[in-house]
C-alpha cells in the first residue's frame, strides 16, 4: 500500500517505537513488507501523520461512538493533505486503530518528546476541527482534546486560543488573540501581530507543503478574530 510504504520511506522513525508503534506496528506489519530505505524524506512528516491518526482515533472514541460526519471530515481533510489514493489507505489504518485501546497519556508523552512545539499546536487545531465536524464540540471531545493538549505540553493560553477559533462570538475573538476584552486598541494590535507570528504557516513548513496549507486555516482564524474585534470597536 503506497500510503504505508510512504510512512517508511525515511526508515523506521521514532513513532514506530513506544505506544504509537505498539498500536500501528501490527496493523502495518500485516499489510506490507517493510523495506527500510535511505531516501531523503521528512521524518517529522512521518511522525506527524502517524500521531495524527492515533490522536484522531482517541477523539472520535471519546463520546462512545464514531459518527459518519467525523469519518467524512477525516476523509476530506486527509485528501487535501495526502491525495485520494493515500487517504483511502489511511482510512483503513484509522478504522483498525479505532478498534484498539489507546494509552493516551503514554502516546502524548511520546509525541511531546519527539515533536516540536508548533507541530503539536497544529495537531490540536486539527483535533478541534474533527470534533466540530458534526456541527458542535461535545463536552467529552473538549475534555479529551484538553487532556491531549496538557500532555503534549501545549500552553493553556494557546489551547484556549485554538478552542475559541471554533466559536463565532466576540468573546471568543479576544481569546483567540489571548487578550481580555478590556485591552486597549493598541494592545489589540500588538496581540494580533504576536499571534500572527506565532501561528504563521511557515512555523510548520518542515512538515511539507500539504500540511502548511492546513496551517493556513489556523492563521486565517487569527485574522478573522482581529477583524471581528476591529468592527466591534470601530477601529481603523
Amino acid at each position: 500500500m503506497k500510503f504505508l510504504k510512504l510512512l517508511f520511506s525515511a526508515g523506521i522513525g521514532w513513532w514506530m517505537f513506544g505506544p504509537i508503534g505498539g498500536i500501528l506496528g501490527m496493523i502495518i506489519g500485516n499489510m506490507i513488507n517493510v523495506e527500510v530505505s535511505n531516501q531523503p524524506f521528512s521524518k517529522q512528516r512521518d511522525g506527524f501523520v502517524a500521531s495524527m491518526l492515533v490522536l484522531m482515533a482517541a477523539v472520535m472514541k471519546s463520546d462512545g461512538r464514531v459518527l459518519k460526519s467525523e469519518l467524512e471530515y477525516v476523509k476530506l481533510h486527509l485528501t487535501k493533505l495526502l491525495g485520494p489514493d493515500q487517504t483511502a489507505q489511511a482510512l483503513i489504518v484509522l478504522r483498525d486503530i479505532l478498534k484498539k485501546d489507546i494509552p493516551l497519556h503514554d502516546v502524548c508523552h511520546q509525541v511531546r518528546v519527539n515533536m516540536d512545539y508548533n507541530s503539536r499546536v497544529q495537531l490540536i487545531h486539527l483535533l478541534f476541527g474533527l470534533g466540530k465536524a458534526d456541527g458542535a464540540l461535545t463536552a467529552n471531545e473538549v475534555q479529551t482534546i484538553h487532556t491531549i493538549a496538557v500532555n503534549l505540553g501545549v500552553s493553556e493560553s494557546d489551547y484556549q486560543s485554538l478552542l475559541n477559533m471554533f466559536y463565532d462570538n466576540i468573546d471568543g475573538a479576544y481569546k483567540v488573540l489571548e487578550i481580555a476584552s478590556s485591552a486597549t486598541d493598541e494592545e489589540v494590535k500588538k496581540a494580533y501581530r504576536k499571534m500572527a507570528v506565532r501561528f504563521h504557516p511557515d512555523k510548520v513548513n518542515h512538515l511539507g507543503e500539504e500540511f502548511q496549507e492546513s496551517a493556513k486555516e489556523k492563521f486565517q482564524k487569527v485574522n478573522e478574530a482581529y477583524e471581528k474585534i476591529k468592527r466591534e470597536r470601530g477601529m481603523v
